[in-house]
């Protein structure tokens, strides 16, 4: 089973990089895959690539669903 987890765009780097915020964990993924990404953005992340971009409204639900869950 794979699981990909909402994270904030903090700041974007060189070489479609970005650094993002996953429950308080910062760390830097690939961006590579989506188009007109910016600082703020709300990206689905899985195996260090932001595969889709979510609603901000959207992602905030999602995080507080896995820590009912506490994953």
């Amino acid at each position: 089973m794979c699981l990909a987890v909402p994270a904030k765009i903090v700041s974007l780097g060189n070489d479609d990089k970005a650094l993002v915020d996953l429950g308080g964990v910062q760390k830097e993924i690939s961006v590579k895959l989506l188009d007109n990404v910016t600082e703020g953005d709300y990206v689905l992340v899985h195996a260090g690539f932001a595969l889709s971009k979510m609603d901000e409204t959207e992602a905030e639900e999602t995080l507080e669903l896995f820590v009912d869950l506490q994953l």
